[in-house]
């Protein structure tokens, strides 16, 4: 630090969810990072994931997997960044693992679910708080490098631009203090844009940031329509962000019902085709919501794979063992954002762009349940090893 405005570091690294901590994680441990956060770094979206985080089951899988993921997205996605995500994601459970994030097992073998648009059970999971076991686990690790410098409450308010190369950014912390902050490479993972709308099961503080100051420097974006509404969050008449029932409820057998309690679609339907269904429901029957019954659903299951989310319905009035509960669609994911390679690079020189701030095209114009936390770690350490010059292979494990 050359003076009180001024910061310099080898790199810097915007946002807390798992795509930015991933990243520190695969930086080199002899090199200086500053990670900064708007807000806490626990009130990241990535804690907020409940259904769960895929993985290539086995190689038969691979052909599924790849059309399910390219079926969602309406064909819309880039089938090499596609195939990226799905052969590397069993390095990366493994990698998980290591870092002691704790996966649903039965006798010692992990255990899958299935979800909405999946043709067959490849989803691991611990309960219904995947993403806060994944995210604290990898906070844990990051908070231990002594490395890396870790400042919450602290909001990236410009890039440092210089001939479309990017120096740095400007910061300001929570007391108005502003920051020029240099660095050789500069990572955006600020996340997604719910807290833009009025119902969103996204923390309020993710504004798009990144997007906005990217449009200001005439640095490519991609798909900035493409917004994915969550069919099921829990009915409330309260502001403030919504509660999500996990597309993993209806792949364990929930069924949505009409205000007659009558079945009204397949629930296992992508995402988009699912909250047409609810709101062409909606306008039908002259309702605010529909209705989501989890008796299918075996009580003992509910109580081990879903405890937050019934707890949370509990404390609400209702018990999902014996009732069903109101649900209607809220905005839950940005598919589109900032133009970036297989590598993570943006157009502009030494900026990143990872996690749900990117738009690398894995997710098409729809995105299949459980592909979000897989795709930002999995980007998020190729975008760490492009920045030290490491080759890398789809075929050779690598990745």
């Amino acid at each position: 630090m050359s003076d009180e405005n001024t910061i310099k570091t080898d790199y810097i690294i915007i946002g807390s969810g798992v795509s930015g901590l991933y990243c520190a994680l695969n930086l080199p441990k002899e090199s200086n990072i500053l990670m900064i956060t708007k807000d806490s770094f626990e009130n990241s979206d990535s804690f907020l994931a409940q259904g769960g985080i895929c993985v290539l089951v086995d190689e038969a899988d691979y052909d599924g997997y790849f059309q399910d993921t390219m079926n969602a997205g309406h064909g819309e996605n880039n089938p090499d960044t596609v195939e990226i995500m799905i052969r590397s994601s069993r390095r990366l459970i493994d990698d998980l693992i290591q870092y002691g994030v704790e996966f649903a097992r039965n006798n010692g073998e992990l255990m899958y679910t299935k979800e909405g648009a999946h043709g067959r059970p490849r989803i691991l999971f611990h309960e219904d708080i995947t993403g806060q076991e994944i995210t604290s686990k990898l906070l844990a690790a990051v908070s231990k490098l002594e490395n890396v410098k870790m400042l919450d409450y602290t909001t990236m308010t410009d890039l440092l631009m210089e001939d479309n190369v990017c120096k740095g950014i400007v910061a300001k912390s929570k007391s108005g203090h502003v920051y020029s902050i240099y660095a050789k490479d500069t990572i955006l993972a600020t996340g997604g844009i719910g807290g833009l709308y009025e119902h969103s099961t996204n923390f309020r503080h993710l504004t798009g940031d990144s997007i906005e100051l990217a449009k200001k420097h005439h640095i490519e974006t991609e798909h900035l329509d493409y917004v994915q509404i969550h069919p099921t969050t829990l009915y409330s008449t309260e502001s403030g962000r919504r509660f999500l029932i996990s597309e993993s409820v209806r792949g364990e057998g929930a069924v949505l019902l009409d205000k007659h309690m009558n079945r009204f679609c397949d629930e296992l339907q992508p995402r988009d085709v699912v909250t047409g269904e609810i709101r062409k429901q909606m306008e039908k029957d002259g309702t605010k919501f529909v209705w989501l019954d989890m008796s299918p659903v075996p009580t003992e299951t509910i109580l081990k794979h879903f405890p937050n989310i019934y707890k949370h319905c509990m404390e609400c009035g209702y018990d999902v063992t014996k009732q069903p509960i109101p649900v209607v669609p809220a905005q839950h994911y940005f598919m589109g954002g900032i133009k970036v390679n297989t590598y993570s690079k943006t157009t502009a020189n030494h900026l990143y762009a990872v996690g749900e701030t990117a738009c690398n095209g894995v997710h098409g114009k729809n995105r299949l349940a459980s592909n979000s936390l897989l795709e930002s770690m999995i980007f998020a350490r190729r975008a760490a090893y492009d920045i030290q010059g490491i080759e890398l292979d789809v075929t050779s494990g690598v990745l």
